[in-house]
This record gives structure tokens, sequence and C-alpha cells, in this order.
């Protein structure tokens, strides 16, 4: 699962319709189960209608914003737990005291208490305003840093919970071993897979100690393709031994660090599932087989998002609940038409389509999940809280740390960087490769201009024509040193990551004319390939107001600059490499 679509026509503005919950002070924190939490599982077990069992099974997405009492959609999320009893909800995108305030709300609907989640792949931030956001892994992977990681899954969770958010899908652990991988690429952490495992066992450690339910994503390992699940059924050819020695390894080590639940891919996967394109998501030889028998994990199993092209291509979504479920999941996420799929599921069980014994057993894992984090005894939260506990200046500066520590300078041909901005002409050129994206470099931009006011700066976007390209080159070429900032952004049916070429034409012509070019990359470190001839190359990850900042600081000698490749660029560099840069102000 990744990015996210918003509902569509919801109102901005969330009108509450209760009238305050109770709040107690919050459970202790980590993901203890004693006999306390086995005997209210029990119970609730005991109480459970078959309809109750089965909506358990299921989570459904919403938007963390205002609804007024009479919206449609609001209408539908009180169905979607009221009347199809849910398990879960799973947010994506909103504000802090919106989502805090309908989380309540919609708790008090639930005689079961819901399992919230998100994709806080970087902090809570990621989907949350008001929250802390952190760099991508891939840039955890370049500070190679456990401090770091635990830190952004302490925050992840305690942030989260402040929401009440149980659980993230997060950390990836996938081994990003193909350059050209439109979809995972910088959510990983790198390609060596024990680094994979040992950061990602460190984000675990943070988030599961301070009280949230981690995800290791995605399972089998969805690093090796060059298509995005979201739209198509990818391939892993790989055989046995290497699926062994990278894409499983990091889960063997997650399940011994004690991760609590695991994320399944939409994959073809031939050598370990002999059904031609059946989905990793749907087969129990890879669920069952593999993934609970040999590899021994006892927690939640999810899938990634039932509404993508991986698996709707194949099944209705019915059946693709149905196939999941019979194969070892615990939890359907996000299939389209949730209450249709529940009454197929209700049904399924009542003709013994759907054994009791797999229902029963997923059931009781939920459950379970849930006693962990505590919501047997707290399932609202103190929305007045919210100020003390997001955001912080504490928690800013460690997100920040994060930030410096990740940025990489890869190559620095006569020492172009730390730029002295006396009597040099400095130009920058904001390329975006997206539509309507014509101002992503502003911050990095107006950031240069105060370092070196007398800076041109020229933005484009995919939009952008060749004769205002054109005229970006004559302004460029005037310049002592081209700033090349370039964008392109990482997300779900987008199917690349690749640049405009004709943004790789205009750096490719400044170098060729003999001109001091740096690209400063805010997304995949790959594409060093289109223009392995520029004289520097610094890359940061993402593209964020942070990372933009940390950017131009780094390119005047505001700060060190430390971070390593945690990928290779093939023929041009190994993963590790970096050159450090020493502050020099």
């Amino acid at each position: 699962m990744s990015l996210p679509r918003k509902f569509a026509g919801i109102a901005v503005v969330l009108a509450v319709f209760i009238a305050g919950c109770a709040v107690r002070p919050s459970p202790k924190m980590g993901l203890g189960f004693g006999p306390a939490e086995s005997r209210w599982v029990a119970a609730t077990l005991a109480t459970m209608t078959l309809e109750d069992k089965v909506g358990q099974l299921i989570a459904c997405r919403y938007t963390g914003a205002f609804f007024p009492d009479d919206s449609e959609a609001l209408a539908n999320l009180k169905d979607l737990v009221v009347r199809s009893k849910i398990g879960g909800l799973i947010i994506f995108l909103g504000d802090a005291y919106e989502t805090a305030h309908l989380n309540n709300a919609l708790q008090s609907l639930a005689r079961i208490p819901l399992l919230i989640a998100s994709d806080f792949e970087r902090g809570a931030g990621t989907q949350i305003t008001g929250a802390t956001l952190y760099p991508t892994l891939m840039a955890v992977g370049a500070s190679d840093s456990e401090e770091i990681a635990y830190q952004m899954g302490r925050a992840t969770a305690e942030e989260g919970r402040a929401l009440g958010v149980h659980m993230t899908y997060a950390p990836v652990v996938d081994v990003n071993i193909n350059p050209d991988n439109p979809i995972i690429n910088t959510r990983a952490i790198g390609e060596n897979p024990e680094m994979v495992s040992r950061l990602a066992a460190a984000f675990i450690r943070g988030c599961q100690e301070h009280g949230m339910l981690a995800t290791a994503k995605h399972f089998p390992g969805h690093g090796d393709t060059d298509q995005d699940s979201h739209s198509v059924l990818p391939t892993i050819s790989a055989d046995r031994d290497r699926l062994d020695k990278v894409e499983l390894y990091p889960y063997r080590q997650v399940i011994e660090a004690g991760v609590r639940a695991i994320m399944v891919a939409h994959l073809n996967v031939p050598a370990l599932e002999s059904t031609p394109g059946l989905p990793s998501s749907l087969s129990p030889a890879i669920l069952t087989d593999l993934l609970r028998k040999t590899m021994g994990f006892r927690g939640l199993i999810v899938t990634d998002a039932m509404e993508m092209g991986g698996v709707t291509s194949l099944f209705s979504p019915t059946e693709a609940a149905l196939r999941a479920i019979l194969a070892g999941v615990d939890m359907v996420l996000l299939p389209l038409e949730p209450a249709k799929v529940v009454e197929f599921l209700v049904d399924a069980a009542k003709t013994g389509k759907l054994p009791m014994s797999r229902v029963d057993e997923s059931v009781r894992r939920i459950l379970e999940a849930k006693a962990r984090i505590g919501l047997h005894l707290q399932k609202f939260v103190d929305v007045e809280a919210l100020p003390q506990k997001l955001g912080s200046k504490a928690r800013l500066k460690e997100a920040q740390t994060a930030f410096e520590k990740a940025a990489t300078l890869v190559k620095n041909e006569g020492g172009v960087l730390p730029i002295a901005p006396a009597g040099r002409r400095i130009a920058v050129l904001s390329l975006s490769s997206d539509a309507a994206d014509y101002y992503a470099g502003r911050t990095f931009a107006d950031a240069v201009r105060k370092k070196a006011p007398g800076t041109t700066v020229f933005y484009a976007d995919a939009n952008t024509g060749k004769e205002t390209l054109d005229d970006a080159y004559s302004r460029a070429a005037e310049a002592d040193v081209v700033l090349c900032a370039v964008f392109s952004s990482l997300r779900a049916w987008k199917g690349s990551v690749g640049l405009d070429p004709r943004h790789v034409d205009l750096i490719r012509t400044l170098s060729a004319a003999g001109k001091a070019v740096v690209v400063v990359n805010f997304g995949s470190p790959y594409l060093l390939k289109n223009f392995p001839e520029v004289t520097g190359y610094l890359c940061l990850y993402r593209n964020t107001v942070q990372a933009q900042d940390v950017a131009a600081r780094a390119a005047f000698g505001e700060i060190p600059v430390t971070g390593k490749l945690p990928v290779s660029l093939p023929g041009i560099y190994p993963a590790g490499w970096g050159i450090v840069l020493e502050k020099i102000k």
C-alpha cells in the first residue's frame, strides 16, 4: 500500500457528532499480552456472532477531514462500522484535530474497538498535518543510523497513538535491487539485506516499544520489479536460492526481532507458487506454508490494498477476499465494495466455502493485536493533549538531524561544492518531471537566493514548452555554477520515476558547454545515469521542504555532508560511496 486517493466531494471541516468521549489515562505503552488480555480475547470471542467475526477481517479507507452531519461519506463510514462491523480503518491524509475527533467518533460506534492504521512510512507526518515528518527510509539507509531509525519508530508510535492510530504499515523491508523500480525505490532502506534488516529492526523496536504495531512489507519482496503492482501483477523471476539470500532474508530477521504484522504484496513469484499468475496475496503456499509454517510467523498477515490492479485485474473483489483469507490472510485491506465483500464472506462461511476454523483463527489474532495495544482498556484519545504530543521542537530537531545526515554527495569534480558565493554567478534551475508542479523547487531556490542574492532562478515542469526551456539555457549559460534541482515524484499508478527527456537534454547541453553543473536530486538516486558527465551530484531522496532547506545549506558548506549511497548506481558508483564534505561556516 502506498499513496492515497481522497474521497471525492467531501466537505473540508469536521462536525463532531459525539459530545465528548470520556478519556481515561492511556494504558502502559509497549505491546504486552498477559492473562488479562487473554481473558478479554476469550470473552469477546465467545460473544461474537458470525457477522461480528467476518467483519473483523476487513479494513476500509477514510480521510481525517471535516464531515458535516449529513455527509454521504460520513454515513457510509458509519454503516461500515455499525452494519458491516468492520474490524479496522485505514486513514489517508488528514489534519490532527479532525483525525483525532473522527477517530473518537468512529470508535464510539464500534462494539469491538477498531484497529486504526495508516502508511506512516516517514512518521505520522506522512499522512497527518501537524505531526512530525521524517525523511524516506532510503535516506535513513544513507545515514546508516540505527539511532535515527529507532527515533523515527518511537516518534511514529507516540504521535500516532496520540491521534488514535494504532498500527503503521511500515517499515518497508523490500531490498531495492532494481534501479527501475517505479514504486518501491526510495521507500526502501537500500540494496543490502543486512542493512535493511538492521535498520528495519531498529524502527520496529522504536515503534512497538512505544505502543504501536509495526508492519514489515511487502512480502515476499517487491524490490526487484520494474512494474507497479497498483496497475499490474509484477513477476519476481528470481530462483529460490536468490530469494532466500535477498528478498526473504529481512523477513526472517524482523520476525526474529518481534514484528507484529506483515503485509503481503500482489506479486507473481514462480519459485514460491506453482500456479501460474496467482498473486502472492492469494497463495496458500506463500502465506501458510512459507510464512507461517517454515518461517514461523505468528503475528497478523494483512494484504496490500485489494483495490490494486495486481489483484483486481484477475479476480472480483469478493472472490479475491475469499481466496486471500483461505490462503492465510488475517485482514483484507481496502477491498472494493467492502459491504458486499462482508456479505459474501458471511454467506461463504454459512455454506462451508470458508471454514469457521479459518475465520476464528484470524479473529483471535486480530483481537490479540487489539489487546496488545490496550484497546480493551481505552479506545479513545485526549484531543486536548495533541499540542503537547505532536510536532514538538525536540521532535522536529530529531527529524531535521535525520534529513541532514541523509544528504549524500556522490560527485564533486573540482571541488565545486561547497559554493563560495562571493563573486560567483549562480543559476538555479528547478526541473520537475511532473505536470502541474511548476514551483517544485521554490524552497530550495529561495534558500539559495538568500545566500547568494544575485542568483538567477528558472522553473519548469512537465508542461513547460521548448521555447521556455531554451530561454532557461540562455540564462543559465551566463552563470559560473548551475544548480539543477530535479524532481520526479514516486507515487502509485504513475509507473515511472524517470525524468522528462527535455530536462535531461538541458542538463547535458549545459554540461557539454563546459558549465559547472551540480544536479541536486530530490528523488531516486539512480537518475545520475541520465547525465553522468555533470560536475556534481547531491542526493536528498525525497522532495520535502526540509530536504530542500538541507540541500541549500549543504551546497554552501553550512552543514557537513556525510551520507553514503545505500544502493549502487550500476556502472557508475557502488553502494556505500559518498564524499564527505566538511562544514565551512
